[in-house]
């Protein structure tokens, strides 16, 4: 058995580790967990940048990976405290992202601004509990190589977005987008498909 497991083991030596990696009532590790711990442990790609504005939520016991020459702009925040968060090569995460894990972000993405995405949920059906502590449920979200996220979207745990695939601005994505399409509205509805056959981005027929 390996020493997180040994952890997530034993409930009192899991609330002191936590207690060391972050402060009470708070989601940011401590500041020491920031500078001598992650650095250490989250890779960081070749000509990769974190702008310094950017609110870096990143804990030892998940993973979080920037690949090469992608960028996360200002005001952003990544949280990966339930679940892991990776980003391919060549991304931009735009101004004022929101990206809480577990999600897995390609190759050539391009997030616009304001952009919310979250891997978890809270459970809230027992009504003699208040919801922050009741337990969450987690579902990758998947946003696959060089697709482009206008500003403003949501997407929701579990979804998946397929390559190169346009989100219009303020869509909500509640189920998963098929590759090579054009998704707008609340919820998100596929409106274009690019057919190989015709090479051309097509219409879709939606129902009445």
């Amino acid at each position: 058995m390996g020493i997180k497991e040994k952890i997530k083991g034993n409930e009192k030596l899991k609330k002191f580790v936590h207690y060391l990696l972050i402060p009470k009532n708070q989601a940011r590790p401590r500041l020491w967990v920031k500078w001598f711990v992650n650095p250490f442990l989250h890779k960081k790609g070749k000509g990769s940048t974190v702008c310094r504005r950017t609110r870096m939520d990143v804990l030892p016991f998940n993973n979080f990976s920037l690949g090469s020459y992608s960028t996360i702009e200002d005001f952003v925040t990544i949280n990966n405290g339930v679940g892991d968060v990776h980003i391919g090569d060549r991304s931009r995460i735009g101004i004022g992202n929101v990206v809480i894990g577990p999600v897995n972000i390609g190759n050539d993405v391009i997030f616009a601004q304001n952009i919310v995405m979250s891997g978890l949920n809270h459970v809230y059906e027992d009504i003699n509990t208040p919801i922050h502590q009741q337990p969450v449920t987690t579902g990758t979200i998947t946003i696959e190589d060089e697709c482009w996220l206008g500003a403003n979207v949501v997407v929701t745990a579990g979804v998946k977005i397929g390559k190169h695939s346009v989100v219009a601005a303020g869509a909500v994505v509640t189920k998963d987008i098929p590759p090579h399409s054009i998704a707008v509205g609340n919820p998100a509805r596929v409106i274009k498909q690019y057919n190989p056959e015709s090479g051309n981005w097509e219409r879709v027929n939606l129902p009445k």
